[in-house]
């Protein structure tokens, strides 16, 4: 029976025409490692042989030309022997830096996102001792937030109410106050203050010469 190759899923082949290499990352916090490049003996020497081959010419040179080209193939093949040879061993170097959650199913590197006491990666079963440190800066943020808030920091900054940026009659920049500098047209907050109510009722008069609420009089 073949010999079956352990797979995972938390790799990237940066294999080449040179040789083999494969990137292995946690699949929680994205960190990883690269494993040592494994020189491929069908690279390099194959492209000697094709390169003999066409020096030396005849059927030997052929000969040779063939060979070369035979072993690029097997070298630019998706899949093989040799590149699975070379996974295996690549993924028996790093395993020592990544553990398989049972819960999750992710890869977590040990340095990091695993848990040892747990005996999961943390994003199963966080470590108490930072989710605290996390909750208390958290709080204290909270805190602070409450106690600047409680405190007037408008002391002295002026400011208007309604402030109009566009003019509604000439669409000019109205400069922010209370009549447009390009046509002087009254803005909202010229408006406001120049409202009139019924002095019996209160109620906003607008225009009208009698009160809409009691029929007092507008003066």
């Amino acid at each position: 029976m073949a010999d079956m190759v352990f797979f995972t899923d938390n790799y990237q082949d940066h294999s080449t025409n040179e040789g083999y290499q494969f990137e292995f990352f946690c699949e929680r916090c994205g960190n990883g490692y690269s494993s040592p490049f494994q020189h491929s003996v069908t690279g390099f020497g194959g492209r000697l042989l094709q390169l003999g081959g066409e020096l030396v010419g005849g059927e030997a040179g052929d000969k040779a030309s063939r060979l070369g080209f035979d072993a690029q193939w097997l070298r630019s093949s998706t899949r093989g022997r040799t590149r699975d040879r070379a996974l295996a061993k690549a993924v028996e170097q790093m395993a020592s830096n990544f553990v398989q959650c049972h819960r999750c199913g992710d890869w977590s590197c040990k340095a990091i996102c695993w848990n040892d006491e747990r005996g999961l990666c943390t994003r199963c079963a966080p470590k108490l001792d930072q989710e605290i440190a996390g909750m208390q800066a958290a709080a204290q943020i909270d805190q602070l937030d409450d106690r600047i808030r409680q405190q007037d920091w408008t002391a002295g900054v002026e400011y208007r109410q309604q402030v109009t940026a566009r003019c509604p009659s000439c669409g000019g920049d109205t400069g922010g106050g209370k009549f447009c500098r390009e046509c002087g047209h009254a803005l909202a907050a010229a408006s406001a203050e120049h409202k009139k109510f019924c002095t019996n009722c209160g109620t906003d008069l607008g225009t009208a010469k009698f009160c809409g609420g009691c029929g007092w009089p507008a003066g």
